[in-house]
Protein backbone atom coordinates (compact mmCIF):
# COMPACT_ATOMS: atom_id res chain seq x y z
CA UNK A 1 0.00 0.00 0.00
CA UNK A 2 2.82 2.43 0.88
CA UNK A 3 4.52 1.68 -2.42
CA UNK A 4 1.36 2.34 -4.40
CA UNK A 5 0.67 5.57 -2.52
CA UNK A 6 4.18 6.92 -3.01
CA UNK A 7 4.20 5.92 -6.67
CA UNK A 8 0.87 7.68 -7.11
CA UNK A 9 2.16 10.88 -5.47
CA UNK A 10 5.38 10.93 -7.50
CA UNK A 11 3.73 10.14 -10.83
CA UNK A 12 0.99 12.70 -10.25
CA UNK A 13 3.64 15.32 -9.55
CA UNK A 14 5.57 14.29 -12.64
CA UNK A 15 2.48 14.15 -14.82
CA UNK A 16 1.17 17.58 -13.81
CA UNK A 17 3.72 19.77 -15.59
CA UNK A 18 2.98 18.92 -19.21
CA UNK A 19 4.11 22.43 -20.09
CA UNK A 20 6.59 24.94 -18.79
CA UNK A 21 4.08 27.68 -18.06
CA UNK A 22 1.56 27.85 -15.28
CA UNK A 23 -2.00 26.62 -15.82
CA UNK A 24 -4.89 28.71 -17.05
CA UNK A 25 -5.66 31.87 -15.08
CA UNK A 26 -7.40 35.13 -15.93
CA UNK A 27 -7.13 38.40 -14.02
CA UNK A 28 -10.27 40.45 -13.36
CA UNK A 29 -10.09 43.89 -11.75
CA UNK A 30 -13.30 45.69 -10.79
CA UNK A 31 -13.25 49.29 -9.56
CA UNK A 32 -16.55 50.63 -8.26
CA UNK A 33 -17.92 53.80 -6.72
CA UNK A 34 -21.04 52.02 -5.47
CA UNK A 35 -23.04 53.04 -8.55
CA UNK A 36 -21.23 51.57 -11.56
CA UNK A 37 -18.22 49.35 -12.22
CA UNK A 38 -15.17 49.95 -14.38
CA UNK A 39 -13.47 46.67 -15.17
CA UNK A 40 -10.39 45.20 -16.79
CA UNK A 41 -10.19 41.52 -17.70
CA UNK A 42 -6.85 40.00 -18.76
CA UNK A 43 -7.25 36.66 -20.57
CA UNK A 44 -4.35 34.57 -21.85
CA UNK A 45 -4.10 34.46 -25.64
CA UNK A 46 -3.16 30.77 -25.52
CA UNK A 47 -6.46 30.02 -23.76
CA UNK A 48 -8.48 32.10 -26.19
CA UNK A 49 -6.71 30.44 -29.09
CA UNK A 50 -7.72 27.05 -27.76
CA UNK A 51 -11.31 28.19 -27.26
CA UNK A 52 -12.03 30.13 -30.45
CA UNK A 53 -8.90 29.80 -32.63
CA UNK A 54 -6.92 33.04 -32.93
CA UNK A 55 -3.98 31.65 -34.93
CA UNK A 56 -5.68 31.73 -38.33
CA UNK A 57 -2.61 30.85 -40.42
CA UNK A 58 -1.47 28.04 -38.13
CA UNK A 59 2.11 29.31 -37.66
CA UNK A 60 1.97 28.98 -33.84
CA UNK A 61 2.25 32.77 -33.49
CA UNK A 62 -0.64 35.12 -32.72
CA UNK A 63 -0.05 38.48 -34.37
CA UNK A 64 -1.70 41.78 -33.53
CA UNK A 65 -3.52 41.61 -36.86
CA UNK A 66 -4.96 38.19 -36.04
CA UNK A 67 -5.98 39.39 -32.60
CA UNK A 68 -7.55 42.61 -33.86
CA UNK A 69 -9.57 40.70 -36.46
CA UNK A 70 -11.16 38.63 -33.67
CA UNK A 71 -11.92 41.39 -31.17
CA UNK A 72 -15.67 41.07 -31.56
CA UNK A 73 -15.53 37.28 -31.23
CA UNK A 74 -13.36 37.52 -28.11
CA UNK A 75 -15.81 39.91 -26.47
CA UNK A 76 -18.79 37.79 -27.56
CA UNK A 77 -17.12 34.72 -26.07
CA UNK A 78 -15.90 36.21 -22.78
CA UNK A 79 -18.44 38.78 -21.59
CA UNK A 80 -21.46 36.42 -21.42
CA UNK A 81 -19.36 34.20 -19.15
CA UNK A 82 -19.25 36.86 -16.46
CA UNK A 83 -22.56 37.85 -14.85
CA UNK A 84 -22.59 40.88 -12.54
CA UNK A 85 -25.60 41.78 -10.42
CA UNK A 86 -26.37 43.85 -7.36
CA UNK A 87 -29.23 43.24 -4.93
CA UNK A 88 -31.50 41.75 -7.58
CA UNK A 89 -30.47 44.09 -10.43
CA UNK A 90 -28.37 42.95 -13.37
CA UNK A 91 -25.37 45.12 -14.34
CA UNK A 92 -25.01 44.81 -18.13
CA UNK A 93 -21.45 45.27 -19.40
CA UNK A 94 -20.46 47.57 -22.26
CA UNK A 95 -17.07 47.01 -23.83
CA UNK A 96 -14.95 50.18 -23.98
CA UNK A 97 -11.49 49.09 -25.15
CA UNK A 98 -9.40 46.18 -26.47
CA UNK A 99 -5.71 46.02 -25.53
CA UNK A 100 -2.95 43.45 -25.26
CA UNK A 101 -0.51 43.08 -22.37
CA UNK A 102 2.34 40.80 -21.30
CA UNK A 103 2.27 38.79 -18.09
CA UNK A 104 5.03 36.60 -16.75
CA UNK A 105 3.67 33.60 -18.66
CA UNK A 106 2.90 35.22 -22.01
CA UNK A 107 0.62 37.64 -23.84
CA UNK A 108 -2.91 38.43 -22.67
CA UNK A 109 -5.89 40.04 -24.35
CA UNK A 110 -7.19 42.91 -22.23
CA UNK A 111 -10.90 43.71 -22.22
CA UNK A 112 -11.96 46.96 -20.59
CA UNK A 113 -15.66 47.43 -19.95
CA UNK A 114 -18.14 49.36 -17.84
CA UNK A 115 -21.10 47.83 -16.02
CA UNK A 116 -24.03 50.08 -15.08
CA UNK A 117 -26.09 48.83 -12.15
CA UNK A 118 -29.02 51.27 -12.27
CA UNK A 119 -28.58 52.70 -8.80
CA UNK A 120 -26.47 52.59 -5.64
CA UNK A 121 -25.54 49.23 -4.14
CA UNK A 122 -23.62 47.76 -1.20
CA UNK A 123 -23.44 44.11 -2.22
CA UNK A 124 -22.05 42.75 -5.48
CA UNK A 125 -22.76 39.27 -6.87
CA UNK A 126 -20.51 37.69 -9.52
CA UNK A 127 -20.98 34.48 -11.49
CA UNK A 128 -17.84 33.46 -13.38
CA UNK A 129 -17.81 30.78 -16.09
CA UNK A 130 -14.85 31.43 -18.41
CA UNK A 131 -13.25 28.27 -19.86
CA UNK A 132 -14.78 25.96 -17.25
CA UNK A 133 -16.29 23.81 -20.01
CA UNK A 134 -12.86 23.44 -21.63
CA UNK A 135 -10.55 23.41 -18.60
CA UNK A 136 -12.03 22.57 -15.17
CA UNK A 137 -8.73 23.68 -13.58
CA UNK A 138 -9.05 27.24 -14.87
CA UNK A 139 -9.11 29.96 -12.19
CA UNK A 140 -10.35 33.53 -12.29
CA UNK A 141 -8.38 35.85 -10.00
CA UNK A 142 -10.43 38.85 -8.85
CA UNK A 143 -9.42 42.15 -7.30
CA UNK A 144 -12.35 44.36 -6.27
CA UNK A 145 -11.56 47.97 -5.34
CA UNK A 146 -13.88 50.36 -3.51
CA UNK A 147 -12.83 53.64 -1.88
CA UNK A 148 -9.17 52.65 -1.92
CA UNK A 149 -9.81 49.27 -0.27
CA UNK A 150 -9.16 45.97 -2.05
CA UNK A 151 -10.83 42.58 -1.80
CA UNK A 152 -9.45 39.51 -3.57
CA UNK A 153 -11.00 36.19 -4.51
CA UNK A 154 -10.42 33.14 -6.68
CA UNK A 155 -13.15 31.72 -8.92
CA UNK A 156 -13.10 28.03 -9.86
CA UNK A 157 -15.57 25.39 -10.88
CA UNK A 158 -16.29 24.73 -7.22
CA UNK A 159 -16.74 28.47 -6.45
CA UNK A 160 -18.19 29.94 -9.63
CA UNK A 161 -20.62 32.27 -7.84
CA UNK A 162 -19.55 34.59 -5.04
CA UNK A 163 -20.97 37.61 -3.23
CA UNK A 164 -18.98 40.62 -2.02
CA UNK A 165 -19.86 43.39 0.39
CA UNK A 166 -18.47 46.85 -0.34
CA UNK A 167 -17.83 47.29 3.35
CA UNK A 168 -14.11 47.35 4.02
CA UNK A 169 -12.87 43.76 4.34
CA UNK A 170 -11.39 42.77 7.67
CA UNK A 171 -7.64 42.34 7.94
CA UNK A 172 -8.18 38.71 8.87
CA UNK A 173 -10.25 38.10 5.73
CA UNK A 174 -7.59 39.70 3.52
CA UNK A 175 -4.87 37.66 5.20
CA UNK A 176 -6.79 34.39 4.72
CA UNK A 177 -7.45 35.27 1.07
CA UNK A 178 -3.75 35.71 0.36
CA UNK A 179 -2.85 32.56 2.31
CA UNK A 180 -5.21 30.65 0.02
CA UNK A 181 -3.65 32.20 -3.05
CA UNK A 182 -0.17 31.28 -1.83
CA UNK A 183 -1.20 27.65 -1.32
CA UNK A 184 -2.83 27.54 -4.75
CA UNK A 185 0.15 29.05 -6.53
CA UNK A 186 2.74 26.73 -5.04
CA UNK A 187 0.57 23.85 -6.23
CA UNK A 188 0.42 25.19 -9.77
CA UNK A 189 4.10 26.23 -9.73
CA UNK A 190 5.24 22.92 -11.15
CA UNK A 191 8.87 23.97 -11.51
CA UNK A 192 8.98 24.91 -7.80
CA UNK A 193 7.37 21.59 -6.86
CA UNK A 194 9.80 19.52 -8.93
CA UNK A 195 12.78 21.42 -7.50
CA UNK A 196 11.59 20.52 -4.02
CA UNK A 197 10.86 16.90 -5.00
CA UNK A 198 14.32 16.54 -6.56
CA UNK A 199 15.89 17.72 -3.30
CA UNK A 200 13.70 15.42 -1.21
CA UNK A 201 14.17 12.20 -3.20
CA UNK A 202 17.52 11.29 -1.54
CA UNK A 203 16.48 12.55 1.91
CA UNK A 204 15.97 8.99 3.22
CA UNK A 205 19.36 7.81 1.95
CA UNK A 206 23.04 8.59 2.34
CA UNK A 207 25.92 8.30 -0.11
CA UNK A 208 28.44 5.48 0.47
CA UNK A 209 30.97 4.18 -2.10
CA UNK A 210 29.25 5.91 -4.99
CA UNK A 211 25.77 4.58 -4.25
CA UNK A 212 22.77 5.59 -2.22
CA UNK A 213 22.06 3.52 0.89
CA UNK A 214 19.00 3.76 3.14
CA UNK A 215 19.25 5.60 6.43
CA UNK A 216 18.81 3.45 9.55
CA UNK A 217 16.46 5.79 11.41
CA UNK A 218 13.84 8.44 10.72
CA UNK A 219 15.58 11.15 12.75
CA UNK A 220 18.44 11.89 10.31
CA UNK A 221 16.01 11.87 7.39
CA UNK A 222 13.76 14.33 9.20
CA UNK A 223 16.59 16.75 9.99
CA UNK A 224 17.88 16.44 6.44
CA UNK A 225 14.47 17.49 5.12
CA UNK A 226 14.14 20.18 7.81
CA UNK A 227 17.41 21.78 6.71
CA UNK A 228 16.46 21.71 3.02
CA UNK A 229 12.98 23.13 3.50
CA UNK A 230 14.17 25.78 5.97
CA UNK A 231 16.96 26.95 3.66
CA UNK A 232 14.59 27.11 0.68
CA UNK A 233 11.96 28.97 2.73
CA UNK A 234 14.37 31.55 4.14
CA UNK A 235 15.94 32.19 0.73
CA UNK A 236 12.78 32.64 -1.28
CA UNK A 237 11.18 34.70 1.50
CA UNK A 238 14.08 37.16 1.27
CA UNK A 239 13.83 37.73 -2.46
CA UNK A 240 10.02 37.57 -2.51
CA UNK A 241 10.00 40.44 -0.02
CA UNK A 242 12.68 42.46 -1.80
CA UNK A 243 11.04 42.07 -5.21
CA UNK A 244 7.52 42.81 -3.93
CA UNK A 245 8.71 45.99 -2.23
CA UNK A 246 10.52 47.02 -5.41
CA UNK A 247 14.01 46.92 -3.88
CA UNK A 248 15.39 44.37 -6.38
CA UNK A 249 13.95 43.30 -9.70
CA UNK A 250 15.29 40.88 -12.30
CA UNK A 251 14.11 40.21 -15.88
CA UNK A 252 11.35 37.60 -15.91
CA UNK A 253 12.96 35.57 -18.71
CA UNK A 254 16.24 35.33 -16.77
CA UNK A 255 14.45 34.31 -13.56
CA UNK A 256 12.33 31.64 -15.25
CA UNK A 257 15.36 30.23 -17.10
CA UNK A 258 17.44 29.98 -13.91
CA UNK A 259 14.52 28.34 -12.09
CA UNK A 260 14.37 25.67 -14.81
CA UNK A 261 18.16 25.26 -14.60
CA UNK A 262 17.89 24.81 -10.82
CA UNK A 263 15.51 21.89 -11.31
CA UNK A 264 17.92 20.26 -13.79
CA UNK A 265 20.88 20.67 -11.42
CA UNK A 266 18.97 19.40 -8.37
CA UNK A 267 17.84 16.29 -10.27
CA UNK A 268 21.27 15.56 -11.78
CA UNK A 269 22.83 15.99 -8.34
CA UNK A 270 20.95 12.84 -7.30
CA UNK A 271 22.70 10.91 -10.07
CA UNK A 272 26.14 12.53 -9.92
CA UNK A 273 26.29 14.06 -6.42
CA UNK A 274 28.21 17.22 -5.74
CA UNK A 275 26.11 18.30 -2.75
CA UNK A 276 25.26 14.84 -1.42
CA UNK A 277 25.30 15.86 2.25
CA UNK A 278 24.69 19.62 2.01
CA UNK A 279 21.76 19.93 -0.30
CA UNK A 280 20.46 22.71 1.94
CA UNK A 281 23.16 24.92 0.39
CA UNK A 282 21.72 24.26 -3.07
CA UNK A 283 18.21 24.85 -1.70
CA UNK A 284 19.26 28.23 -0.32
CA UNK A 285 21.20 29.40 -3.39
CA UNK A 286 18.48 28.55 -5.88
CA UNK A 287 15.73 29.47 -3.43
CA UNK A 288 16.82 33.09 -3.83
CA UNK A 289 15.92 32.87 -7.53
CA UNK A 290 12.66 31.00 -6.89
CA UNK A 291 11.62 33.92 -4.66
CA UNK A 292 11.64 36.22 -7.70
CA UNK A 293 9.34 33.74 -9.44
CA UNK A 294 6.87 33.85 -6.55
CA UNK A 295 7.07 37.66 -6.59
CA UNK A 296 5.99 37.77 -10.25
CA UNK A 297 2.90 35.72 -9.36
CA UNK A 298 2.08 38.02 -6.46
CA UNK A 299 2.50 41.05 -8.74
CA UNK A 300 0.07 39.52 -11.25
CA UNK A 301 -2.50 39.15 -8.46
CA UNK A 302 -2.34 42.85 -7.73
CA UNK A 303 -1.28 44.06 -4.31
CA UNK A 304 -3.59 46.19 -2.16
CA UNK A 305 -1.79 49.43 -1.36
CA UNK A 306 -3.56 49.62 1.99
CA UNK A 307 -2.48 46.15 3.09
CA UNK A 308 0.79 45.45 1.29
CA UNK A 309 2.59 43.82 4.21
CA UNK A 310 -0.47 41.77 5.13
CA UNK A 311 -0.78 40.45 1.56
CA UNK A 312 2.94 39.67 1.38
CA UNK A 313 2.99 37.79 4.69
CA UNK A 314 -0.23 35.92 3.88
CA UNK A 315 0.92 34.87 0.42
CA UNK A 316 4.29 33.69 1.74
CA UNK A 317 2.58 31.77 4.56
CA UNK A 318 0.40 30.06 1.96
CA UNK A 319 3.44 29.06 -0.06
CA UNK A 320 4.98 27.52 3.06
CA UNK A 321 1.79 25.62 3.87
CA UNK A 322 1.75 24.25 0.32
CA UNK A 323 5.35 23.13 0.68
CA UNK A 324 4.68 21.47 4.02
CA UNK A 325 1.79 19.55 2.50
CA UNK A 326 4.16 18.12 -0.12
CA UNK A 327 6.73 17.18 2.51
CA UNK A 328 4.12 15.68 4.86
CA UNK A 329 2.80 13.46 2.07
CA UNK A 330 6.19 12.47 0.68
CA UNK A 331 8.57 11.89 3.60
CA UNK A 332 6.76 9.15 5.60
CA UNK A 333 6.12 7.07 2.49
CA UNK A 334 9.65 7.55 1.20
CA UNK A 335 11.00 6.44 4.57
CA UNK A 336 8.81 3.33 4.53
CA UNK A 337 10.12 2.36 1.07
CA UNK A 338 13.74 3.45 1.47
CA UNK A 339 15.16 -0.11 1.56
CA UNK A 340 13.35 -1.32 -1.55
CA UNK A 341 14.70 -1.49 -5.07
CA UNK A 342 11.53 0.27 -6.15
CA UNK A 343 12.61 3.38 -4.30
CA UNK A 344 16.31 3.34 -5.17
CA UNK A 345 15.98 2.48 -8.84
CA UNK A 346 12.56 3.57 -10.04
CA UNK A 347 11.87 6.60 -7.86
CA UNK A 348 15.29 7.99 -6.93
CA UNK A 349 17.17 7.21 -10.15
CA UNK A 350 14.34 7.07 -12.66
CA UNK A 351 12.43 9.95 -11.11
CA UNK A 352 15.53 12.16 -11.10
CA UNK A 353 16.22 11.36 -14.76
CA UNK A 354 12.65 12.22 -15.72
CA UNK A 355 12.71 15.48 -13.75
CA UNK A 356 16.03 16.49 -15.33
CA UNK A 357 14.71 15.74 -18.82
CA UNK A 358 11.51 17.71 -18.36
CA UNK A 359 13.26 20.67 -16.73
CA UNK A 360 15.86 20.63 -19.51
CA UNK A 361 13.06 21.12 -22.04
CA UNK A 362 11.69 23.99 -19.92
CA UNK A 363 15.16 25.55 -19.85
CA UNK A 364 15.44 25.44 -23.64
CA UNK A 365 11.94 26.90 -24.01
CA UNK A 366 12.55 29.75 -21.61
CA UNK A 367 16.11 30.61 -22.58
CA UNK A 368 15.56 30.54 -26.35
CA UNK A 369 11.83 31.41 -26.50
CA UNK A 370 10.84 28.08 -28.02
CA UNK A 371 7.64 26.03 -27.83
CA UNK A 372 8.73 22.41 -27.48
CA UNK A 373 5.86 21.14 -25.31
CA UNK A 374 2.16 21.57 -26.02
CA UNK A 375 0.61 24.61 -24.35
Amino acid sequence: MSARLLLAIVFVLLALPARAHKPSDSYLTLVTDGMAIDAQWDIALRDLDFAIGLDTNGDAEITWGELRARHEEIAAYALPRLAISTEGRACPATLTQHLVDDHTDGAYAVLRFRAECGGPFRVLHLRYGLFFDLDPQHKGLLRLEYQGKSTTAIFGTEKASQEFSLAAPSRLTQFIDYVGEGVWHIWIGFDHILFLVALLLPAVAYRFRQEWRPVDAFRPAFWNVFGIVTAFTVAHSITLTLATLGVVNLPSRLVESVIAASVVIAALNNLYPIFSERRWMMAFAFGLVHGFGFASVLADLGLPSDALVLALVGFNAGVELGQLAIVAAFLPLAYALRRTGLYRHLLLTGGSLLIALLAGIWLAERAFDLALLPS
